[in-house]
């Protein structure tokens, strides 16, 4: 498992962009994930998440996922498991301090973020684990979030649409009328007040 670590960090590149073709599809698949229903598609995708990222990245399904901003190296190894960088105790050669023999995960993170096009998303820093996530899908999560703010990116482009096209067709209604209108008909009182007045 850790030459493979070590060959996904000195490939990040190609990871990053099949991790992006992976999130694409599992998008166009959300309108199907959504009617069969999350909960049962959770089980057999965080199967093969767990096949493919345990065997590439020694992965440990914490079930939020860092790989694509930690250059393809998972925090999760870490000993100390460490979100945010390395501890203080790197050895001379960028050895981890409690295993020796292993290269410092945010070592490694660092190499692989600087052969990745999205490598300065290392700068970025993670929130805690959340171990109520552990063993679950990460891919399935972040595709649905990713999907459900494009769902809502599309609402609002068509409701924008829809008044521009509005304002389109009575341009000389917009410029009489002002940009509001009133609700309901000002009560006989209002009426009377303002005829006073003049």
């Amino acid at each position: 498992m850790y030459r493979m670590r070590l060959f996904a960090v000195r490939h990040a590149r190609a990871f990053e962009r099949i991790y992006a073709a992976v999130e694409r599809v599992m998008i166009a698949l959300d309108p199907l994930f959504a009617r069969i229903g999350y909960d049962r598609v959770e089980r057999p995708v965080a199967a093969v998440e767990s096949v493919v990222k345990g065997f590439l990245f020694d992965c440990r399904m914490c079930g939020q996922c860092a790989l694509s901003s930690t250059g393809m190296s998972c925090p999760m190894n870490c000993p100390k498991e460490l979100r945010n960088g390395p501890c203080g105790g790197v050895r001379p050669g960028g050895y981890c301090e409690v295993r020796p023999q292993m290269r410092c995960v945010w070592v490694l993170a660092w190499e692989g973020a600087q052969r990745m096009k999205g490598g300065a998303r290392i700068h970025e820093v993670l929130p805690p684990v959340d171990r109520t996530l552990a063993g679950s899908s990460s891919w399935l999560r972040v595709s649905r979030e990713k999907a459900a703010e494009r769902r809502a990116a599309r609402a609002a482009a068509r409701g924008t649409a829809a008044r521009e096209a509005v304002a389109r067709a009575f341009p000389e209604a917009r410029a009489s009328e002002p940009a509001t209108a009133p609700l309901a008909p000002e009560p006989p009182a209002a009426v009377n007040r303002e005829e006073r007045r003049r």
